[in-house]
């Protein structure tokens, strides 16, 4: 849900960077919006998204629910102010840092973000980033990726590409802390279980492969592996972008523009 707003942008966005006015006072003088995105991403952190509620966050605050609404429209525009308020700092940039190092930094500090706030990457994209913290995410990845000599067009491709992977990571390792969580599992019992079962339900013969996963032990690592898988994958994509880097270019690609 959106208001009306003088510049066309949803409320949400003209609150995240300080485009509208805010009350001078409220029922409760300490009340401020910071404050509000607070309480919700402590719920948001402690009991998961699912528990934020207008009325949860006004009674974690000590305020009637109406009063919220002086700060924000609704749940939604509150969730989008949390997400942002905690994302942030984006990657700063590091002197003498190649493309890949800081590409590969900036991956691993948004995973590092979504395991403090696991319910970050729950929240739904209902758009291109346009708040404070997500657009400088967005200018810390373009940063790297112009320095790799990539155009406009194939920047914003590229860091898609990337995004969307760093973004599955996080909304795995959420979904499976949720279900770890419920279960009772912990990071050393769940997938050596997993491989137990797999090697009771299936047969060498008809799963060669599988069963040479299993002997190997690849599901009977720890929670560090997390983040050796997470890199791998990441630096594969990065390979990808270094070999069309060294590409001959007799035909140009759709994402070079023309």
């Amino acid at each position: 849900m959106n208001e009306n707003t003088t510049t066309g942008l949803p409320s949400s966005v003209e609150l995240a960077w300080g485009f509208r006015e805010q009350p001078k006072k409220g029922p409760k003088r300490a009340l401020t919006l910071a404050g509000v995105v607070e309480a919700g991403a402590a719920v948001a952190d402690s009991e998961g998204l699912g528990s934020v509620s207008m009325n949860r966050v006004a009674g974690e605050l000590g305020v009637s629910t109406m009063s919220l609404y002086r700060y924000v429209s609704a749940k939604e525009e509150l969730v989008t102010l949390m997400a942002d308020a905690v994302s942030g700092p984006a990657p700063a940039p590091v002197e003498d840092e190649n493309w890949r190092a800081g590409l590969v930094r900036w991956g691993m500090e948004y995973v590092a973000v979504a395991r403090r706030h696991p319910w970050i990457a729950e929240v739904p994209v209902s758009g291109p980033p346009v708040t404070p913290n997500s657009v400088k995410w967005m200018e810390a990845g373009l940063r790297c990726l112009r320095a790799a000599g990539l155009g406009p067009g194939e920047q914003m491709a590229a860091l898609l590409l990337i995004s969307q992977y760093v973004r599955s990571q996080a909304l795995l390792e959420s979904q499976l802390a949720a279900a770890m969580s419920a279960s009772g599992d912990t990071d050393e019992t769940l997938l050596p279980r997993y491989s137990r079962q797999l090697a009771m339900l299936t047969g060498r013969q008809e799963f060669p492969a599988l069963h040479e996963v299993l002997d190997a032990g690849v599901f009977d690592g720890t929670d560090e592996d997390q983040d050796v898988d997470f890199r791998f994958g990441l630096e594969r994509i990065l390979d990808g972008i270094e070999v069309y880097l060294g590409r001959t270019p007799d035909v140009p690609d759709a994402a070079s523009g023309p």
